[in-house]
């Protein structure tokens, strides 16, 4: 397939943003030691390049003394030394401007690195449900690979070639004549020039790149995440074929860069070659004519080998840049990314003395035109337990989600001792819930780390005493490492049990005022899940407890069972008036016994 035609131009302003964004990291507010590095660094960089259009100076000096009949030998030994030693500290000042800096641009890394860590943790449900995780992460890495890069080079390649192109040019005028400065600019300008056009040309290759990239390495840990599903249908060749249609992609993208750069490569020496006979010639003539000595000569070949070495350098400089600015771009895209729920300007914290729980007239919808709950209007008292149930898609794990305020409600409201959960701090609001979900989904540590994510903060003893409460010590124990024992990825070490066990465990040690079992015991067997059930009870005893169910026979014991049906409350009322009255729920609960025998 051929290329797309591709006009090349400058950087607009919107690709040069990153520099913008950049900048408050380079130059920090309030931190004068690193402001301190930067003008220190910068000053190095200057008499570094000061020095090293000096060297040649001194070459030309030693060369004209060796060349004259009267030469005495002290002359000469002492500019090569001179020449020898300006090298040596145009290096050390190159060095020390990079130990110097070093700092500032590793901070700049690090800081932008946790903005963006904790911009996403910051962001709602929604983007996390929505999101690729394998390109996110890439984009991630790609983003703060390119800061350094872009510091790198933009500050230590580029900056110091400019400056070092217009004092060789500046001397070369002054010392000889305004052709050879006129030649020197019209090679560089020249060559930047066509590096410019061709490497904006090559940026559609490097971008297919990116996105190809991006594109397989989704492909890829979507496959291995979901590793068990792929062997239940037996579609391994069917993952494997769609990852290598992702890198035949990348593989045909890659292949039109490297051509394209083949051919940048040739175009950059051929300029060079050129501009540099041209001069060379010049200088040539002028020492035949007696206008220029053998160590002018010899002076204007250095200069122009010395300039032309980091000019060579700077097309790979500029495509590096383009991309590190691009890749950053794609970062600060996700830092750019709205909250969607956000605190309220000066939110206060969260009081709750009682735990007190109030969902009225609450309405919601994920899309304006599949609402998924209608005007509820329910109460969980002070140490009462509240059942929802209903049939899949009725919204009860709808509740959760709000209740930890990972959306909005559309309408209506929901408070926790009087006060609105959107007008206060979601940190606060969330330490003062604890959950077990029905899919518990472990981190890939020990079984002590998994139960200390309750609380961090928490001593062994409490976090055994955690364990105990949650009838999941005595398992631990027993394993051959203990409590230091690895559960796996996602916890698929442990059996569904076990892993509920270790949910319950990480909420107890959390100590909150109010608890959410969102299906805790649906995905059990039923001895399993009596077992289990006498742990939440055990839980619940004194907190306010809301009480996602698809098995009724978890929910009799609650002071209230609230039946919903599409996003609408339909019944209300004890496990006893429910089946007394022989409506919605008498139904669901004879399906359930019927189905149990």
């Amino acid at each position: 397939m051929t290329a797309p035609a591709y006009t090349p131009s400058a950087p607009k302003a919107h690709e040069l943003a990153p520099l913008k964004q950049l900048g408050p990291y380079l130059w920090p507010p309030g931190q004068r030691a690193l402001r301190l590095r930067v003008i220190i660094a910068l000053a190095f960089l200057l008499l570094a390049k000061l020095i090293n259009v000096g060297v040649p100076l001194f070459y030309k000096g030693a060369v004209d003394a060796l060349g004259s009949a009267q030469a005495i030998i002290v002359v000469p030994v002492a500019l090569i030394l001179g020449y020898a030693l300006a090298r040596v500290l145009s290096q050390a000042f190159g060095e020390l401007r990079d130990a110097i800096f070093a700092k500032v641009a590793q901070n700049a890394v690090r800081e932008v690195g946790l903005a963006t860590f904790r911009h996403l943790h910051a962001l709602s449900l929604r983007f996390h449900l929505e999101r690729q995780t394998g390109g996110m992460t890439r984009a991630i890495e790609r983003g703060t690979k390119g800061i350094e890069q872009l510091l790198q080079f933009m500050l230590f390649n580029v900056l110091p070639t400019i400056l070092e192109i217009a004092m060789v040019s500046a001397i070369l005028w002054w010392l000889y004549d305004w052709r050879f400065a006129l030649v020197t600019a019209a090679t560089i300008v020249g060559y930047i020039v066509f590096t410019i056009t061709v490497s904006e040309w090559r940026t559609q290759f490097r971008r297919e790149m990116n996105d190809r990239d991006q594109e397989a390495s989704t492909k890829a840990i979507d496959s291995l995440l979901n590793y068990e599903t792929v062997k239940y249908f037996g579609n391994e060749n069917h993952e494997a074929q769609r990852f290598d249609r992702a890198l035949r992609a990348y593989e045909t993208a890659a292949v039109r860069s490297q051509t394209s750069l083949s051919m940048l490569n040739i175009g950059q020496g051929l300029i060079i070659a050129v501009g540099l006979a041209g001069v060379m010639v010049m200088a040539g003539m002028g020492v035949q004519d007696g206008s220029m000595t053998l160590g002018d000569f010899v002076l204007v070949n250095t200069y122009l080998i010395q300039l032309y070495l980091p000019l060579n350098f700077l097309g790979f400089v500029y495509r590096q840049i383009r991309q590190s600015l691009t890749d950053i771009a794609g970062m600060f895209t996700l830092l750019s990314v709205n909250r969607e729920v956000a605190d309220a300007a000066g939110a206060p914290a969260l009081s709750v003395p009682e735990g007190r729980v109030a969902f009225t007239g609450v309405a919601f919808h994920y899309d304006e035109r599949r609402p998924i709950l209608h005007d509820l209007s329910f109460e969980i008292p002070p140490g009462h337990t509240v059942a929802v149930v209903g049939s899949s898609g009725a919204g009860k794990s709808t509740l959760s989600r709000l209740l930890y305020r990972f959306y909005d409600v559309t309408a209506g409201a929901i408070t926790i001792d009087g006060q609105d959960i959107r007008s206060v701090q979601q940190a606060t609001l969330r330490a003062a819930i604890g959950i077990v979900p029905q899919d518990t989904v472990l981190f890939n540590d020990t079984v002590y780390y998994n139960i200390l994510y309750g609380r961090p903060d928490a001593t062994p003893a409490e976090v055994e005493e955690a364990a105990r409460m949650a009838r999941i010590h005595d398992f631990v124990v027993a394993l051959p490492d203990g409590y230091q024992t690895r559960v796996g990825e996602r916890g698929l070490k442990l059996s569904g049990g076990e892993k509920q066990r270790v949910a319950i465990a990480r909420v107890i040690l959390k100590r909150p005022k109010i608890l959410i079992f969102d299906e805790a015991t649906s995905a059990l067997d039923s001895q399993t899940e009596h077992a289990i059930q006498e742990s939440l009870d055990h839980v619940s005893a004194q907190r306010s407890t809301l009480v996602i169910a698809h098995r009724l026979s978890t929910v009799v014991g609650a002071n209230e069972i609230i039946v919903l049906d599409q996003g609408r409350i339909v019944e209300r009322g004890s496990h006893t008036d429910l089946l007394a009255r022989g409506a919605t729920y008498a139904a669901m609960w004879a399906r359930q016994q019927e189905a149990r025998e």
